[in-house]
């Protein structure tokens, strides 16, 4: 029996940190939607607005979604204080009149500011996430956030991979309180959309085989690996095209990068895209470079539009993806092995197809959000108890 069907209707926060377009985020829309489609009143909000989407997103999904204004992008630092406090305090107010049963919380930060004042205002079940590895967090920050899963503020932590989990030990969390829930994402298909279409928009000649990678230029996604990779890839087939999707800091660095090599016909920065689903129904490999990760969505979605993977072999990613029955795994930081995993599926169409089945036969299986949001469900549950 469906275990939502059974349990009581809860009116649930969904805390974040920042409105952007990212993993994080999409994860608790997702979420959201899911709940409030199972009949539990959602609130979605996020500490401030980085990119711009607060409106956007209030006309597009069916809940509410507040800016709680917490951060002033340009003044930064000590100057946003006064934002801060501003935005905890509507924070309070929103959790004291709203009379919530719970809250789940999708970041360190959202971890971090929200949960004393959720167990202050009388929530009763405090759900934390653990998303990935957080690299350059602050010592007195990482022992404070351990000290709230420790005590009990954040009732449960949830980790997204077991390594994840494991992580969160390494710094002192007590096991019991950690549950694994794999990040997941709702089923979609690519059948529909018109293939050659957007390969035309994109630039792609019919014979082209598209390697893309998908995520914000920062420095975690390392995607001068897969700049580096193409260099020697194109050199030898020139049937090769790679797309990095996303925005970020770095993307004038990169571009550089792909004109020092002269590979502006072969490498495109495509920018921010609203409809991943068609890129990735334009694209004949999904990559991953990264340095490090949680268990990406970007992954995930690349999978079940039925692309083989090739990425690094890093945190939550090792879990999801086999070697040679899903994609190629291949270590952080190397792009000649990151060529040469490209250049074998290059060459074996055959090759992509089988293990493109089998990706998105293995999120469908074990990685939808229905799945995700059941044992959320419980966790949620359990937090009554407590």
């Amino acid at each position: 029996m469906n275990a939502s069907k059974t349990m009581p209707s809860y009116s649930i926060i969904l805390l974040g940190t920042q409105m952007a377009v990212g993993g994080a985020q999409k994860l608790l829309l997702e979420q959201a939607l899911w709940f409030q489609s199972r009949g539990h009143k959602v609130t979605a909000l996020f500490f401030y607005d980085r990119d711009n989407l607060h409106d956007r997103w209030k006309k597009t999904y069916p809940f509410e979604i507040t800016n709680l204004g917490a951060f002033d992008k340009k003044a930064g630092g000590l100057r946003s204080l006064p934002k801060l406090l501003g935005g905890l305090l509507k924070l309070w107010r929103i959790f004291k009149r709203g009379k919530f049963d719970a809250i789940i919380t999708f970041t360190h930060d959202s971890n971090l500011l929200g949960m004393p004042l959720a167990k202050l205002a009388g929530i009763r079940s405090r759900v934390g996430t653990h998303l990935g590895e957080i690299r350059g967090m602050s010592k007195w920050r990482d022992r404070f956030h351990t000290f709230l899963v420790n005590r009990g503020v954040i009732q449960t932590l949830v980790a997204s991979s077991a390594r994840t989990r494991d992580n969160a030990i390494e710094v002192g969390v007590q096991p019991q309180r950690i549950t694994t829930i794999y990040n997941a994402i709702m089923p979609f298909d690519v059948d529909h959309i018109d293939r050659d279409a957007i390969r035309q928009k994109i630039g792609l000649k019919t014979d082209d085989v598209f390697f893309v990678a998908v995520g914000r230029l920062v420095y975690e996604k390392g995607h001068e690996f897969f700049i580096e990779a193409m260099a020697a890839v194109t050199s030898q087939n020139p049937h090769a095209v790679a797309g990095i999707c996303g925005a970020g800091p770095l993307h004038d660095q990169l571009q550089s990068q792909i004109e020092k090599l002269g590979l502006q016909e072969k490498i495109k920065l495509l920018g921010q895209w609203d409809a991943i689903p068609e890129l990735l129904a334009a694209s004949d490999v999904f990559v991953l470079p990264s340095r490090w990760e949680g268990l990406p969505m970007a992954l995930l979605e690349g999978m079940m539009a039925g692309l083989p993977v090739i990425a690094t072999r890093v945190e939550g990613v090792d879990e999801v993806v086999q070697p040679g029955e899903h994609g190629l795994l291949v270590p952080l930081e190397s792009p000649a092995e990151l060529a040469q995993a490209i250049i074998q599926l290059l060459r074996s169409p055959q090759d992509r197809q089988r293990m493109g089945r089998a990706a998105r036969e293995r999120v469908l299986t074990s990685y939808t959000t229905d799945r995700m949001c059941e044992a959320y469900l419980q966790v949620i549950s359990k937090g009554f108890a407590q």
